[in-house]
């Protein structure tokens, strides 16, 4: 069956929060997550949070999956690195991190319609930067393919070597005139030698496009401005995203906007480019509330490819800042592409440095060809809902990571909910 046969659209697969989800500030360059170090987390109200959004995008007729928490604290890591009481307490809390709630560094996606094969490939990110994340791309490329097992349809394959950063979707954007059309894939990277480590490699993004089987013409790799990673947008996610003909970006997010936009319209002449300069809105105000890491959708009715039916899904930080909200009202007055916007309570996420769009990894498929446990509906979503009020805790202090009484309760949290989902091959 070929692309062109199938139902394509695009589902976007939010991270379930996992029971484990604390606050210990392992992420170098995520200016979020140091400031809210060993602060109190709330797993329970984090991954009721999530499933709320979740629940917000179905009502808007959004296709929405799910990936499930991989399994903390990580057994094997401890053992592997001998972590006791008397180690680095970092390494302690990368074994319980609960960071792969945020899927959209869970892969990099090419839709069947831009591969050579006519499949969907996935590439699981390697996320070698940071140890806390190192550990989960194994874990990942399992759950990638039990979901996505049709290999008539789909390819999952094995992380970029280790000798190259790879963060996902983080930093990768798809410009096309539908989902289910050929599309042009644009691959952001970063340059090392700042402040903050860049994450994504050049080499990486390259081996990805080759690995997928895209054509050469139909790539653009940009380079990320080195001030915007040196503020705080670890990944390009933070201060671009982009969504069928639109960009949304900040003035500051490329180390040379006008060539990074010359090259997109080289290889796709139908972009519209909607801008926030940065004396509307600060690069620092942009990150601080995430404006850019929001999830732009394409409503469902609407004319394909026209644009009229975007939705920019943005953190409530974003209305609560003046600037922010002004630069939104003034861009809905403006009847421009985008003509909503939709705020969304995920603050246990955002006390971590990830908003709407880090929790989402979008997948262009046909539903019917993803294996249904891993699709959202009401029903699912109450019984995600029922087992996190039951058995998520409902408060994590920083003394508590490490307790044998914590380790217990997660455990158990995630293994029930397995058990409602039908997925315990993934205990």
């Amino acid at each position: 069956m070929s692309a062109r046969d199938q139902n394509l659209v695009e589902i976007n697969f939010d991270g379930i929060v996992g029971p484990s989800h604390n606050y210990a500030g392992l992420s170098l360059g995520n200016i979020a997550s140091a400031s809210h170090k060993d602060n109190t987390s709330f797993p329970r109200a984090a991954a009721l949070q999530g499933v709320a959004k979740m629940r917000s995008n179905m009502e808007l007729g959004l296709a929405q999956g799910f990936l499930l928490p991989l399994p903390r604290p990580n057994q094997a890591f401890l053992q592997d690195l001998a972590v006791d009481a008397t180690s680095d307490r970092a390494l302690l809390a990368a074994a319980w991190s609960a960071s792969s709630m945020w899927t959209a560094n869970a892969a990099t996606v090419s839709p069947a319609p831009d591969t050579a094969d006519g499949r969907c490939h996935l590439t699981p990110a390697n996320l070698v930067t940071m140890p806390h994340r190192s550990q989960e791309w194994r874990d990942t490329q399992a759950q990638l393919k039990i979901a996505f097992g049709d290999v008539r349809h789909f390819a999952v394959h094995d992380a970029v070597p280790l000798s190259f950063g790879d963060e996902g979707a983080a930093n990768h954007m798809r410009l096309c005139e539908r989902h289910d059309a050929t599309g042009v894939e644009v691959f952001v990277y970063g340059r090392q030698g700042g402040k903050f480590p860049a994450r994504q490699h050049e080499q990486a993004s390259r081996a990805v496009a080759r690995m997928h089987g895209l054509d050469p013409k139909r790539c653009v790799f940009i380079e990320q401005n080195p001030e915007a990673i040196e503020a705080g947008a670890f990944h390009n996610d933070v201060v671009a995203v982009a969504n069928e003909t639109v960009l949304f970006t900040h003035e500051r997010a490329f180390a040379d906007r006008h060539d990074a936009y010359e090259a997109i319209l080289a290889a796709f002449p139908q972009l519209q480019v909607v801008e926030v300069r940065n004396d509307c809105v600060s690069l620092e105000e942009a990150i601080r509330t995430y404006l850019f890491n929001a999830q732009l959708v394409t409503l469902p009715g609407d004319d394909p490819g026209s644009g009229a039916g975007m939705a920019l899904v943005v953190p409530s930080e974003c209305r609560e800042s003046k600037a922010v909200w002004s630069w939104c009202e003034r861009m809905l007055a403006s009847n421009g592409p985008i003509r909503q916007v939709i705020p969304v309570d995920v603050r246990q996420s955002m006390a971590n440095g990830g908003g709407p769009a880090c929790l989402r990894l979008r997948v262009v498929a046909d539903p019917a060809t993803v294996d249904p446990r891993f699709l959202l509906d009401d029903v699912k979503a109450q019984r995600i809902e029922a087992v996190v009020a039951e058995m998520w805790p409902e408060r994590i202090e920083p003394d508590d990571v490490g307790s044998e009484a914590l380790a217990k309760a997660v455990i158990e949290a995630r293994e029930a909910l397995l058990g409602v989902l039908s997925l315990d091959e993934l205990a």
